[in-house]
């Protein structure tokens, strides 16, 4: 493990074999926390139906894991510090399956849209600690190896998203009972989880107390204040609130927007997270071909045509247009990361701050989307995604690359 005076070394003092180990623990963790979040999400069409919900109802289940959020979130780096990484990432996983799987046990058993509300306020805390700490320790490895790679780690997460959806839209088919599926999928990936955690071998940048008082008078300096951080915040805002609105509303505007069968819904999200997983696994090769602004300028663009296709298109061409919303929200999130990143004495707080609103609004939006939806209906409020892109547009310089890049240059 590096010691007090490692991380003032160059980035390559971890063992090249730590750091390798790590990086396949980060990949391995991404996705595991993807596999329990579409766990949830793959089941919110049949939630609906079992509690007997109405869009409105609906969004008041999903505001309840939004404040577990919201309420985490600002603190979940902290714990990350001073508990270690590994240890965030198995209280976080811990935490999913209390709160995913006593929702499902509240739904199926209970019958209790109120304990299945407490549970997800549970998940929402869950997901706070384990997000952010995995992400702190995925941008550790990218400044170690001196590259972008962090919308492969996030091309991961949409991995696990995928295969769980697959899952997700069998167990519906086959009528396997949702508080039957979430307790088991979650206890089976918490068991994963802690396999992984094993790989966690490095510390991230921030968990060790400041060398000297130049670091310690940044450290103290609010990143909140920084107006390109809160920029990159906001492109990070809209990134998740356009990916998060696919993953709570997509299979249900399909189901009750375009009258198709809860299996198709599901098929839909999966559509969307397959095509999301392939523009993450590429992203990285545009991104270094022609940068972030341009590449991203091009990509949410992309993002709001497909929303329109979904949306008035038939159902066929709303099945191309989910696709190609996933390619266009692919590499939001990550850039996000990445740029928040950029400088390494100062990563560790400005990733906080760019995690906090972006993940408040991939939990939070959604909700107040179905509030929107109980008026104009959930397929047509999927247009407030165009006005989100609009914003994040204007935004979108605050992500250009550092000149020259500073990823791979030794700690001052």
């Amino acid at each position: 493990m590096p010691t007090s005076t490692d991380r003032h070394a160059t980035p390559a003092t971890p063992a090249a074999q730590d750091v390798v180990i790590t990086s396949r623990a980060v990949y391995a963790a991404f996705a595991l926390n993807g596999a329990a979040f579409a766990t949830w999400a793959s089941r919110i069409p049949d939630v609906k139906s079992d509690l007997g919900l109405d869009t409105r109802g609906l969004g008041f289940l999903l505001l309840a894991m939004s404040m577990g959020a919201v309420l985490g979130l600002p603190t979940s780096g902290r714990v990350a510090a001073r508990i270690g990484i590994r240890r965030a990432v198995l209280l976080g996983s811990s935490l999913a399956l209390v709160g995913i799987g006593g929702a499902g046990l509240a739904v199926t058993l209970a019958d209790s849209p109120v304990l299945a509300a407490v549970g997800m306020f549970l998940a929402g805390l869950a997901i706070g600690v384990w997000d952010v700490a995995m992400n702190l320790e995925g941008a550790h490895v990218e400044q170690l190896l001196g590259r972008a790679i962090m919308p492969r780690f996030h091309a991961a997460f949409s991995g696990g998203t995928v295969i769980s959806a697959l899952i997700g839209a069998g167990a519906a088919a086959a009528n396997v009972p949702v508080g039957v599926h979430l307790p088991v999928m979650l206890a089976l990936i918490v068991v994963a989880m802690v396999i992984t955690a094993r790989g966690f071998r490095l510390v991230a940048r921030g968990d060790a107390e400041p060398h000297d008082e130049v670091e310690s008078t940044e450290r103290t300096r609010s990143a909140w204040l920084e107006p390109r951080t809160l920029l990159i915040g906001v492109v990070t805002l809209v990134a998740a609130f356009t990916e998060g609105t696919a993953n709570d509303w997509l299979s249900v505007a399909f189901v009750e927007g375009h009258d198709l069968p809860s299996w198709a819904g599901v098929l839909a999200f999966a559509v969307f997270l397959t095509a999301m997983t392939a523009g993450r696994m590429l992203g990285t090769i545009l991104l270094d071909r022609h940068g972030r602004v341009p590449v991203l300028r091009v990509m949410l663009t992309a993002a709001f045509a497909g929303s329109l296709l979904v949306v008035f298109g038939p159902p066929a061409l709303a099945y191309v247009g989910a696709a190609v919303w996933g390619v266009g929200v692919a590499l939001g999130f990550p850039v996000g990361m990445s740029a928040a990143s950029d400088d390494p004495s100062r990563a560790h707080a400005r990733m906080s701050v760019v995690t906090t609103i972006g993940y408040t609004s991939f939990i939070a939006g959604p909700p107040l989307l179905g509030f929107l939806g109980a008026h104009v209906g959930v397929l047509h409020a999927l247009l407030a995604v165009g006005g989100a892109v609009t914003v994040a547009l204007v935004c979108l310089p605050a992500v250009r690359e550092p000149a020259p890049r500073e990823a791979a240059s030794p700690a001052q």
